[in-house]
């Protein structure tokens, strides 16, 4: 005789034994709450409550849902991500992190198992304390019915070296140059490294179809510290980290606490790192920045969880202070004299740094000498100095939404480089002779002294172009009239017009965002562009062309490959969805088929969706030693020369350029570019920092407009929900699929598109739709909307008589539809930019 399966929930026995015949037994809110209280600090999925309850029919699916969110309203329950929930009482949190001497740790004690024959599961806070992790069926669980067996890693495997890049909380992605394949490994078996560590890994086959691998050695950790929210009870503390894809809490001994208070966002240093995986790592505070969701502490937990520096070294100050301000007569005579000539600056009105100027003047042969003149921070920041170091180990600014994060001293950067009106400066200048029609003939580079004459805003400029008043009016439009020959001139040989659009905030004196619009890019702004575009491009092209043969002068390019075939591939799938085709039969042609496709959807809805997934089907472009050309610009040699009191990668290239035309040899190439890859990462680490505090803001902005309605398009989808950003402000928030109203959708990822199960409907990237702003949480950088109701009052009443027919209890989305067969997996409620 066939044994019954041991593992299933005896509740679930007993509730069938009492059923009528045909009548599904609804499941009570009190059997739900008490699955949590009977397990204090235990995390439950949907599936293992499921499991545990014996739920089998569609209502009682229904009913789950309903008394989770109940309970959490309530909050009874805490939601924590996917469709994770714990109990919310302090006492649970007490209980569960105990002392050190009272953890789970003896050698013959059995695994927490929960009692439905789920798999260990992860707490908010740890247990004992001790990270328990799940992972999904699929990844590496064949059967997610089956408790989980500890298995040993093949001892006997190949091992490789390679670097940490973490996908999600529950795997990571090992990159090595010993492996064709980036190599899967999952957390419990990563030995706690951290994005960006170079590890050793055991490979031990592979699982759908990639290969697995075990960390045996963590040989080089990038960092050790750690940003999150501290939560404290009985003296115990844990740090949950910010970062999403971090898979575990820091434990924090009360003596190490360092007077930081519960809820305070703090900077940990991890002092210990277990051997054991089922235990947390230990570390200290060694910085509060105050309670969470304030704005100082959350900007300052930015700038510490992308390691951005606080403040300058007193070495580094110093010597910025004792550099003298007075220009010599013996430095000036080494230079070329622009004093004389017309020269102003034009940048944003709140710039305090101005490290550009344009001079103009016309030729006895009637053509214009068009000076592009930069700040010379290399005069000012010598090699081998404090400044020195400091600049080469930032790499470049960091804009954040409220403040800047400067590579220079202020000193430096808003004071003896700035090229502030009515001042002489020392320049580094690219000096063009060109005519009325954009045509070059002649270029120069050297160091000059400027004397500017005016300081425009952009703003200012743009309004002598439209209204041609004003002083400078006749100058500023001729340059103007110059740069869109050029500009023609560069899109005529392959240049590339996507880009993304760019969020600006305005602030109050407390730096609280009053209102979010998307910066326009006007006339004024294109005509400094282009010059700095010709500047760049000719000083790389100058220093190529100094020797005809390889190996050629070192120099830092800036480069751009062309895209990927199979990611451009996708992306013109993409977008034949909104019936837009792109021809990739002809490689040459590719950039008029891009730039067709960018003419086609200006102002459509798809706009913004298809410019941006265009930018991300791009390389990314870097900076190397190697001439590789700039695909997205069509210039053969590209270089950054324009900006040096911002960017690094700049003061090399003022370096270079200046020893090859005082007759220098060649420059040993190796340390030039290990010098390009720090920029380059620097350069990544700073936009994310960015991209993280444009999203803090715009939550920021958000929760002061709950329950008002705006327009957005849908902009993501995912087997959870529907991703929508707002029209006017580039705000972006997550409707789950559960929650919109009439049916329920399910994903169809080939054709990017989610289908009403009963009604059939379609809704695809690029779709308008009307939302209802519902939340915005500030600790986790989240905003969820809820789709606008447009369906008639009878629909609406029909539906809710259908619930109340069933016995009034409702759907978990509160009327807006009935559940499917099948729930959806993951789902964090927001995704993170």
């Amino acid at each position: 005789m066939k044994r019954k399966d041991e593992s299933s929930a005896p509740r679930a026995a007993a509730k069938a034994t009492r059923a009528p015949k045909g009548v599904p037994t609804p499941v009570t809110k009190t059997e739900v709450f008490r699955i949590f209280a009977d397990n204090p600090g235990k995390v439950f999925s949907y599936r293992q409550l499921s499991r545990r309850l014996g739920v089998t029919t569609k209502e009682q699916r229904e009913d789950v849902f309903s008394h989770l969110k109940a309970l959490r309203n309530s909050n009874q329950l805490t939601h924590l991500q996917n469709d994770d929930y714990r109990l919310t009482d302090a006492t649970a949190f007490h209980n569960a992190t105990e002392p050190a001497s009272g953890r789970r740790t003896r050698k013959n004690e059995a695994p927490l198992v929960s009692r439905g024959g789920g798999r260990p599961v992860e707490t908010e806070f740890g247990q004992d304390p001790v990270v328990h992790r799940r992972r999904d069926a699929g990844f590496d669980f064949p059967d997610a019915d089956q408790p989980e067996t500890p298995r040993r890693a093949n001892s006997g495997g190949e091992t490789i070296v390679g670097t940490v890049a973490l996908a999600t909380d529950k795997y990571a992605f090992i990159i090595s140059e010993e492996s064709e394949t980036d190599v899967r490994v999952f957390t419990d078996r990563l030995k706690f490294a951290m994005q960006g560590d170079t590890v050793r890994i055991r490979l031990r086959g592979s699982r759908d179809g990639r290969p697995v691998g075990d960390v045996v050695e963590v040989l080089k950790r990038q960092r050790t510290e750690v940003v999150g929210r501290l939560f404290v009870q009985g003296g115990i503390g844990f740090v949950k980290p910010d970062n999403r894809k971090l898979y575990f809490d820091v434990f924090v001994p009360e003596e190490k606490q360092h007077e930081a208070k519960h809820g305070e966002k703090v900077l940990v240093r991890i002092t210990e790192f277990p051997e054991d995986y089922a235990r947390s790592p230990v570390g200290e505070v060694v910085r509060s920045f105050g309670p969470a969701g304030e704005n100082e502490a959350e900007i300052n937990a930015i700038m510490a969880e992308f390691g951005l520096p606080f403040e300058f070294p007193a070495a580094v100050e110093e010597e910025s202070e004792a550099i003298p301000d007075v220009i010599s007569a013996a430095e000036i005579s080494r230079r070329r004299d622009f004093r004389p000539i017309t020269t102003f600056t034009i940048d944003p009105a709140d710039a305090k740094d101005f490290d550009d100027a344009l001079s103009i003047q016309q030729l006895e042969n009637g053509h214009w000498e068009i000076g592009v003149h930069i700040a010379d921070v290399t005069h000012y920041v010598r090699p081998n100095t404090e400044l020195e170091r400091e600049a080469k180990y930032r790499a470049t600014s960091v804009y954040l939404v409220d403040r800047v994060i400067p590579m220079l001293p202020e000193r430096l950067s808003n004071g003896l480089c700035s090229l502030r009106p009515n001042e002489d400066k020392l320049t580094f200048s690219a000096v063009f002779e060109l005519d009325e029609k954009g045509k070059l003939y002649d270029s120069w580079f050297g160091k000059t002294i400027i004397h500017s004459d005016r300081r425009f805003s952009y703003e200012e400029a743009q309004e002598r172009i439209e209204t041609k008043e004003g002083d400078y009016t006749v100058e500023i439009n001729l340059l103007n009239d110059i740069a869109k020959k050029i500009c023609a001139a560069r899109f005529k040989k392959g240049a590339i017009s996507f880009e993304t659009q760019e969020v600006k905030f305005r602030l109050d004196a407390e730096g609280k965002p009053l209102g979010v619009y998307v910066k326009e890019r006007k006339d004024a702004h294109k005509l400094i562009e282009e010059f700095m575009l010709l500047a760049n491009r000719k000083v790389a092209e100058f220093v190529f062309k100094l020797k005809s043969r390889k190996p050629r002068f070192t120099m830092v390019y800036r480069t751009h490959d062309a895209p990927d075939p199979d990611r451009l591939e996708n992306f013109a799938l993409f977008a034949k969805k909104f019936g837009h085709t792109l021809d990739l039969s002809n490689p040459k042609k590719l950039s008029n088929e891009l730039n067709d496709l960018s003419e086609e959807v200006m102002g459509r809805p798809e706009q913004n969706v298809l410019q941006t997934l265009a930018v991300r089907t791009m390389s990314k472009a870097k900076y190397t030693t190697e001439p590789l050309g700039h695909f997205g610009l069509a210039f053969d040699h590209y270089s950054h020369f324009t900006s040096p009191i911002r960017r690094y990668p700049d003061m090399m290239a003022h370096r270079l350029l200046e020893h090859y035309l005082e007759g220098g040899k060649n420059v040993e190439v190796e340390p030039i570019e290990e010098d390009c890859k720090h920029s380059s990462e620097r350069e990544k680490i700073a936009a994310n920092a960015e991209r993280a505090s444009i999203k803090y803001k715009q939550v920021e902005f958000m929760s002061n407009v709950i329950g008002e309605t705006f327009k957005g398009v849908v902009s993501g989808l995912t087997e959870w929900g529907m991703f929508v950003e707002i029209e006017e402000n580039k705000c972006e928030g997550m409707v789950r699929l559960s929650e919109i109203p009439g049916d329920f959708y399910e994903l169809d990822k080939d054709h990017y598109r989610i289908v009403g199960q009963r009604t059939k409907r379609i809704i695809q990237f690029g779709d308008e739709m009307q939302i209802i702003v519902k939340a915005a949480n500030l600790l986790d950088r989240t905003i969820d909307f809820e789709l606008v109701d447009n369906r008639p009052d009878s629909v609406k009443r029909r539906e809710q008589e259908e619930r109340e027919s069933r016995g009034g209890r409702g759907s978990r989305s509160g009327g807006r539809g009935s559940r499917p067969e099948r729930e959806p997996r993951g789902g964090k409620g927001n995704r993170r930019r």
